[in-house]
């Protein structure tokens, strides 16, 4: 199962818990699925092109976790310049501010492995498609843009943690993932009140 696959069962699971359905046993996920992800299987998604095609498991966890901070400090920066609301802009900083400390904190976790896992925070060509197209907009289209890649950008990190929280094959990124989970949760929150 690759990782698109494995986002779809997932948000198809939550949509039907939020509704307080209980899920068929046809849509479990396979727990041992995301530890053999591959970087060829997240390029199929759509995740990160410019990661090595040799990483996968824990290496390919912390390369989409180093792209997704950086995503959301790179938008983030270009939302305090060029935010035309208040709000925009001191979300922006909130976000600089928080995407930065889990950075920091990935590499903390990510140094006392062993072997020690490096992530690789390039963006994917989806995420540069979107800082392209927020370097184009002004005033209310740019805050409308941006609050709209927040709230897509944190649910897609947040199906990613969650995936990897439940699945993964490194017990101590396992916990990083489940830790930062509801922060990221709250972000989408908060992103969407921008809306």
């Amino acid at each position: 199962m690759n990782f698109k696959t494995l986002a779809l069962v997932s948000v198809a699971a939550l949509s039907l818990a939020a509704c307080g359905k209980k899920a068929e046993d046809s849509t479990a996920v396979d727990n041992g699925s995301y530890a053999t992800t591959t970087i060829t299987d997240v390029n199929a998604a759509g995740a990160n092109d410019a990661m090595p095609t040799s990483a996968s498991g824990g290496q390919a966890f912390v390369n989409m976790a180093g792209a997704s901070d950086a995503f959301e400090i790179e938008t983030s920066k270009l939302a305090a310049a060029n935010g035309a609301s208040a709000a925009v802009q001191k979300f922006a900083a909130q976000m600089i501010k928080a995407h930065e400390g889990s950075t920091a904190k990935l590499k903390v976790a990510t140094a006392t492995l062993s072997p020690v896992l490096n992530p690789n925070p390039a963006l994917s060509a989806e995420q540069q498609q979107k800082l392209a197209d927020l370097k184009t907009k002004t005033g209310a289209d740019f805050d409308a843009a941006y609050a709209a890649a927040q709230v897509a950008g944190h649910q897609q990190t947040l199906e990613m943690l969650r995936g990897y929280a439940a699945t993964g094959d490194v017990p101590e990124l396992k916990t990083f993932a489940s830790g930062l989970a509801p922060t990221v949760a709250a972000h989408i929150n908060m992103a969407k009140s921008l809306m």
